[in-house]
């Protein structure tokens, strides 16, 4: 490498590591679906109105709303956003050169498949990759245009962006499974690592931030209502995610004048528009429709201490009702550290065939029921089980637990996940025929014998 890469690339070092110590000194506030203000100057957030005749210190005063106004109230999702410059203040959008690896329901392009698959990771991106670029849609249902259904999405990324984006087609639940990210929105800044979770809503305008050379991960595109924390019923007022340690982000603004890209995502297609300023200008906020960060260890697992292994329902931190009750246009669902105790049960996940739809990702480790090393369930790999295909522990697994010594036994080695939706996922024509698209994926069940003998 010559002088002017070795001076690039200590140029990114730096920018790394000033944006590490930036990310690691945040501040937050906490809690889910609260009616949380903020202001990164004295003054700027109106006290007893939300419209003032002329809002504070010059500001211009907005509302976002994320759901439409005449929602119930405890699932009401807007904000109001005290800004340097109104949203409207921005040039004509136009189509973009393409999406890149980007795609949107209605995903018609082929038949849905009913057997099972699994992916190996993506593979390292091509050199300035950014978050945007890195993204690369395995496939979805429904449609965005009537905001139902989803998408399941990885990305890949070697650069930090220098664009802004928003979808406006959905929310965008991030799930790092390689690197860490510093999220600047126009509410403020987000900090997430492997083994967090990021949600931002439909609309908002964001980029994103490297802190390490490369990063990876997974994403799901929620078209339909918003994200909230799942009832608990029975289990009563606390357990699994709970609302407090969700960690919304602090007014922070960019004030700067000169070109920026904003992109938009718009009915399944990017559109580009280069605004004279940084949207990300809200200097003070306050409502419900925000960002948030989510530490996954802090789930706390409901388990049996009796017998039988719960329904993986049991491990629901986020759910999109649609409108059956109880059945959800997707669940996020993760797999944490938990004790099994469960007497003369058999302890992995049980065989099963699911009316509802399972992609799953891994984030570290293992996951008790797939054997991981090469051509198995690694991190950054992923497996979809559509609608009753018959799915469970591989071979290797179901000998292991079948013989296993039935003691307290602590699952600590592995962070799995699941994106759970009610209709099938049907593959984007680039998922169908990837070259990390593992083959032969079935033999893992092959050799589970036959052991029934009758009793006469």
């Amino acid at each position: 490498m010559g002088d002017g890469g070795t001076s690039r690339a200590s140029a990114f070092e730096r920018e790394r590591g000033e944006a590490r110590k930036t990310a690691e000194g945040l501040a937050y506030l906490s809690g889910f679906g609260n009616e949380h203000s903020s202001e990164a100057v004295p003054g700027a957030l109106p006290e007893g109105r939300n419209s003032p005749q002329r809002a504070p210190l010059g500001l211009y005063a907005e509302q976002l709303s994320g759901t439409a106004f005449t929602e119930p109230r405890a699932h009401n999702r807007r904000s109001w956003l005290y800004r340097i410059r109104p949203s409207a203040a921005h040039p004509a959008f136009t189509r973009a050169a393409g999406n890149g690896g980007l795609r949107t329901a209605p995903f018609a392009d082929i038949a849905p498949d009913p057997n099972r698959l699994r992916w190996d990771p993506l593979p390292q991106p091509a050199p300035g990759t950014d978050f945007l670029d890195g993204l690369w849609t395995l496939g979805g249902n429904g449609d965005a245009t009537q905001r139902t259904g989803m998408a399941v999405h990885l990305y890949h990324a070697d650069a930090s962006m220098e664009r802004v984006f928003s979808d406006a087609d959905g929310e965008l639940l991030i799930v790092p499974e390689r690197g860490g990210l510093l999220l600047h929105t126009e509410f403020g800044l987000l900090h997430v690592e492997p083994g967090h979770v990021a949600l931002i809503p439909r609309g908002v305008r964001f980029r994103v931030e490297l802190l390490e050379a490369t990063a990876r991960g997974y994403v799901c595109e929620n078209y339909g209502s918003p994200f909230r924390l799942p009832d608990l019923g029975p289990i009563g007022a606390n357990g699994l995610a709970n609302a407090r340690d969700f960690l919304a982000p602090v007014a922070a603004y960019e004030d700067a004048e000169g070109p920026v890209e904003v992109v938009n995502k718009f009915c399944g297609n990017l559109w580009t528009a280069t605004y004279d300023h940084s949207p990300l200008d809200v200097v003070a906020w306050h409502g419900t429709h925000v960002p948030y960060a989510y530490d996954l260890r802090r789930f706390n697992v409901i388990g049996s201490i009796s017998y039988d292994h719960p329904d993986p329902s049991i491990f629901t931190v986020l759910t999109s009702p649609s409108d059956t009750p109880g059945l959800a246009g997707v669940d996020f669902v993760v797999f944490a550290p938990r004790w099994l105790v469960g007497e003369n049960t058999f302890r992995p996940p049980y065989f099963h065939r699911n009316v509802m739809s399972e992609y799953m990702g891994l984030i570290e480790g293992a996951y008790d029921a797939k054997t991981a090393g090469k051509g198995g369930f690694v991190p950054g790999g992923g497996s979809l089980h559509n609608m009753m295909s018959a799915h469970g522990p591989d071979r290797e697994t179901f000998d292991r637990a079948s013989a296993a010594e039935l003691k307290p036994q602590k699952v600590d080695d592995g962070l799995a996940f699941m994106f759970e939706t009610r209709w099938p996922v049907t593959l984007t024509p680039q998922a169908a025929t990837a070259e990390h698209l593992q083959q032969r994926y079935d033999d893992v069940w092959q050799g589970l014998e036959r052991h029934f003998r009758p009793l006469h």
